[in-house]
């Protein structure tokens, strides 16, 4: 059956993030902190676990939400570090070249490992890459999917 959109041709329809990343740390309550420092991020909230453990946070950045806590014995996942390399990335799209530039300047202030110097690509994105403490990859651009 062919696909029927619900919409009239007179809506109009917002965007609004849908695909939420989601992380796992071993030291989540450093990596929140890190990614506060280095990356720009702003704590929208975060849920204590047991003991040292975050069950649950939320952090924001370029107006849109990621989700971490900390590593559990369940089916959602690790830490890059136990798996002794790279597990996946998170893209965050960015509004300008200068937005770019500030925030490769943040991440290089703070001591972020940096995986990919800052380029324009030939797809007409401008944009850098970083590794944080555990081995997620967290890559910056102007690049946009949708547009």
């Amino acid at each position: 059956m062919p696909y029927a959109n619900p919409m009239s041709t007179t809506q109009v329809r917002t965007t609004v993030q849908t695909i939420y990343p989601s992380v796992r740390y071993n030291d989540a309550r450093a990596a929140i902190e890190w990614l506060k420092s280095a990356l720009g991020f702003e704590e929208k909230e975060v849920c204590a676990g047991d003991g040292d453990t975050i069950a649950h946070a939320e952090l924001k950045l370029a107006g849109s939400l990621i989700m971490l806590g900390s590593v559990k014995n369940d089916p959602y996942g690790t830490s890059p570090e136990n798996l002794g390399g790279v597990t996946g990335g998170v893209y965050i799209a960015l509004d300008s070249d200068t937005d770019v530039d500030t925030a490769y300047a943040r991440a290089k202030a703070a001591g972020a490992q940096i995986i990919r110097e800052l380029e324009d690509t030939d797809y007409g994105s401008h944009e850098f890459g970083v590794r944080d403490p555990e081995g997620h990859i967290w890559s910056f651009g102007t690049y946009r999917p949708q547009a």
